[in-house]
């Protein structure tokens, strides 16, 4: 097996760190430090989705990180929206972390699928490239090669 990279390596890390740190942050700020009910409220189900790509990261997939890095900007537009209209001042800076760790979440994503699929090389990519036309059911390449004369 393949020595990793070291930057694949440390954006994993980034990534797993920045989504269980969202993941906590949104149970917090729900539940405790500053829930739109006292004692809690139904919002801090927002929190679920993003327990489904942790075991994705766990297992290196680099499908869960694709995916992952579009789903983030939900949470993204939800601590914008918040950051800017909650009357609360503690809501509001609970908002404004939650939008710094999505942004950290998908550069974490977006460095370790480039980072990964440099290391794999061109033949990699292609084979993946391949692969993913061949489930969809269409050619590798629609465009055939041009002829020498």
């Amino acid at each position: 097996m393949a020595p990793v990279p070291a930057g694949v390596a440390r954006s994993r890390q980034l990534a797993v760190a920045s989504l269980v740190a969202l993941i906590a942050l949104c149970l917090a700020w729900e539940l405790w430090l500053a829930p739109l009910r006292p004692g809690g409220s139904w919002l801090v189900l927002k929190s679920l989705p993003l327990t489904l790509p942790l075991a994705g990261l766990l297992k290196n997939r680099m499908y869960t990180y694709r995916w992952l890095s579009l789903l983030v900007w939900i949470y993204a537009a939800e601590g914008a929206v918040r950051m800017t209209s909650d009357t609360n001042a503690l809501s509001a800076l609970l908002a404004g972390i939650e939008l710094l760790l999505c942004v950290v979440l998908f550069v974490a994503c977006t460095w370790h699928i480039r980072t990964r699929l440099r290391a794999a090389g061109k033949e990699a990519i292609a084979a993946d490239a391949a692969r993913r036309a061949a489930e969809a059911g269409f050619a590798a390449d629609p465009v055939p090669p041009t002829k020498a004369p």
